[in-house]
C-alpha cells in the first residue's frame, strides 16, 4: 500500500514539473513571438505604428496570432504580452488574453496579430484589473498606420486605446469593440513565481528575464520617451 501511495506520489509531482515546465516554454515563445510580430510590422515598407504614438504610449501590448487559438468557446481567442514604461526603458511582460466573443476583431480561418497601444493612465489602470471591456470600460479605436504618419489631434486625445491588425500580411487599424482583455495569471505564475503581482509586474520592480529582452529592444528601438519627456 505505501509503496502503491509512493509511485502515485512521484506520478503527480512529475506531472506538475511537466505542466510548470510547459507553461514557461509557452511564456516564452509569446514572448519571442511578440518581438517578431512587433518587428516584422515596423520594418514593412509604408506601414507600422506613428512614431509620436509609440513615444506617447503608456503601454504596448502584443497578441500573436495562431491559428490553434481562433476558435475557442465559440469566439476568438488569443494570448499575448503587454509591457509598460518603466524608468528609463519597459517593464518586464505581463501575460494577457483576449476574447473577442461573436464581435470585435474576427480570426477565423486565418493567424491575427493585434497590437494595442494604451495611451493614458486610465487605460493602464484597466489593463491592471483581472478583466476590462474595450469600448465600454476603456474607450477604443482603430489607430492610423505609417511610422511617419501625422495622429489626428482628436484621436490622441480621445481614445485610451489605440488597436491594430495584421492578417495575412496587410497592417491596419481595427476596431475592438466588444473584445475582452483579461489577465493570464497562469502565465505570469509559470514564469516568475506566485508572489509577483501584476503591478509590480508593470512598474517595473520585477527583473526583466532573459527570454523578454529581445522584446523589449524592439520596442525601444522605436518607442522611445516622447521628446517633451527627454
Amino acid at each position: 500500500m505505501l509503496k502503491r501511495l509512493l509511485i502515485v506520489t512521484s506520478l503527480v509531482l512529475l506531472v506538475t514539473v511537466t505542466a510548470a515546465a510547459s507553461d514557461r516554454e509557452d511564456d516564452v515563445s509569446r514572448t519571442h513571438k511578440a518581438a517578431q510580430v512587433f518587428k516584422e510590422i515596423m520594418e514593412a515598407p509604408d506601414q507600422g505604428i506613428p512614431q509620436d504614438l509609440l513615444e506617447s504610449a503608456k503601454c504596448i501590448a502584443i497578441i500573436p496570432g495562431e491559428v490553434k487559438f481562433a476558435f475557442i468557446f465559440g469566439g476568438n481567442f488569443g494570448r499575448g504580452v503587454a509591457t509598460c514604461r518603466a524608468g528609463s526603458g519597459w517593464s518586464a511582460p505581463m501575460f494577457v488574453a483576449i476574447d473577442g466573443g461573436s464581435v470585435g476583431y474576427q480570426i477565423g480561418g486565418s493567424s491575427t496579430d493585434l497590437v494595442m497601444l494604451f495611451m493614458n493612465d486610465h487605460a493602464l489602470q484597466s489593463l491592471l484589473s483581472d478583466k476590462f471591456k474595450l469600448g465600454a470600460d476603456a474607450s477604443v479605436a482603430a489607430g492610423p498606420v505609417g511610422r511617419n504618419a501625422s495622429a489626428g489631434t482628436d484621436l490622441k486625445l480621445n481614445a485610451e486605446i489605440l488597436s491594430y491588425s495584421r492578417s495575412k500580411g496587410v497592417f491596419a487599424g481595427v476596431s475592438l469593440d466588444g473584445a475582452v482583455v483579461q489577465a493570464d495569471k497562469t502565465g505570469d505564475k509559470a514564469m516568475y513565481g506566485h508572489e509577483v503581482n501584476r503591478r509590480e509586474i508593470l512598474s517595473g520592480k520585477v527583473a526583466v528575464p532573459e527570454s523578454a529582452q529581445p522584446l523589449l529592444d524592439e520596442l525601444g528601438g522605436y518607442a522611445r520617451e516622447a521628446k517633451a519627456k527627454s
